[in-house]
């Protein structure tokens, strides 16, 4: 099939489309839209780290600014519109996909990797026993079951025992995280976490493949095969790719070549291509992004698309790191324009910016001060924080900024702009 040819430009829009960026799509308030979100998106990213509101919650304030984490626990605990699997690593995933997610519940009693081998030849004798006790006393966390006498229990690598086990039934399928109290899983039966409406025959090879292609590319909008196999790790490349060809043979997938871009091969369902007629040029909003986001969760998809090299260093030490422990993304309209590096204080109610840091060839400040600190302003407060404080600006090459434009400047009209707003 021949390709359709977009712009960059055009793919841009697509991708902010469909990752619901640019304010095109309408979703119903509060607890409906987070539900609606999550199935339009296919999964949100799990993250333990807490500098600031965790990256499941900021992911979904982000697209939802009437979103609170109540919303999220009651679609999973009371509701049942979600479910935690490992999608795209630990993730919230809609419940009316989790018939996708057996074939990779079944391959736990066939493990590939050394970690869960060892795991399973180590504690596999305790899931019986485990399962039997959530079986007789209901739902359990990690902590209603204690260490044997001696064992060491730490970080996540020195799990004691009955955690390695309910990790290990979580993952073949006999449990699931009925809810989370205090962030902490508590695990059930699957058979009483399960609604009876949940369809849970095994999918084919063909349905299992055809739903995670429709599932990247309407999350996605535009991207490669690779691209479309990293979304959600569900099923083998030869899966994907037959998949892949047989969408396109039948014309529900377009295959695309990006002008800027001729030798990549890109794909989008042709209902979205249909649709991009009406995408015009985004108004100007600003976004501060999670590290885990969705949009930005494929480094190198990223800076190929929009240009921007973006890494998460929190896992560097700190001697090693350019932008910061926990940097965030600043998405102004269709381009990335710089990022942040951020820190609750929760005693003093206080958000604070250790260091803001513009793209070098970044100059709009005049038009973009302003919607910035609103931004700021609201993200500070959906942090529980009561004020904003930004300890330095500087460029993304870490030079100097050229009059008028000089950091100390900046930094006085983004307090001025703070001022205003607080």
């Amino acid at each position: 099939m021949k390709k359709a040819q977009i712009s960059l430009r055009l793919a841009r829009r697509i991708i902010l489309n469909a990752q619901l960026l640019d304010g095109k799509t309408k979703l119903p308030k509060r607890k409906e839209g987070i539900a609606q979100t999550i199935e339009k998106l296919g999964y949100i990213q799990i993250d333990t780290i807490a500098v600031i509101n965790r990256a499941h919650h900021h992911t979904l304030w982000t697209r939802r600014p009437d979103y609170n984490p109540e919303m999220l626990h009651e679609l999973q605990a009371k509701d049942r519109r979600v479910f935690e699997y490992w999608g795209h690593a630990a993730s919230y995933l809609p419940l009316s996909d989790y018939r996708y997610y057996l074939p990779r519940m079944r391959k736990f009693n066939d493990p590939k990797g050394k970690w869960e081998k060892e795991r399973m030849k180590k504690y596999g004798h305790l899931m019986e026993s485990v399962l039997e006790r959530i079986r007789n006393d209901g739902p359990l966390g990690s902590k209603d079951f204690k260490p044997l006498p001696g064992t060491k229990h730490g970080g996540w690598w020195d799990w004691k025992p009955a955690k390695a086990a309910l990790e290990m039934l979580f993952w073949r399928g006999d449990l699931m995280i009925t809810e989370r109290r205090n962030f902490q899983r508590i695990y059930d039966l699957t058979e009483r976490v399960l609604p009876d409406n949940v369809d849970t025959s095994f999918p084919s090879n063909d349905e299992l493949g055809q739903f995670l292609v429709r599932r990247a590319l309407s999350a996605y909008g535009v991207a490669q095969e690779k691209e479309i196999r990293k979304h959600i790790d569900a099923a083998s490349k030869e899966i994907i790719s037959k998949s892949l060809r047989d969408l396109v043979d039948s014309g529900e997938v377009i295959p695309l070549q990006i002008k800027e871009d001729k030798n990549s091969d890109y794909y989008a369902l042709a209902d979205s291509i249909d649709k991009s007629a009406r995408l015009k040029q985004m108004p100007s909003r600003v976004f501060l992004l999670s590290p885990f986001d969705n949009l930005i969760i494929q480094r190198e998809r990223i800076e190929r698309l929009f240009g921007f090299d973006y890494a998460i260093e929190c896992y560097l030490p700190a001697a090693k790191r350019k932008y910061g422990y926990f940097s965030l993304p600043i998405l102004w309209g269709e381009n990335f324009v710089g990022r942040l590096d951020p820190k609750v204080d929760r005693k003093n109610k206080t958000f604070l910016i250790r260091s803001l840091v513009f793209e070098p060839k970044f100059k709009a400040f005049h038009d973009f001060l302003p919607l910035f600190a609103d931004k700021l302003w609201d993200f500070a407060r959906f942090n529980q924080c009561e004020k904003v404080k930004l300890e330095k600006v500087l460029r993304a090459d870490f030079k100097r900024f050229t009059k008028p434009y000089d950091g100390k400047r900046i930094l006085t009209e983004i307090q001025k702009e703070l001022s205003k707003c607080g």
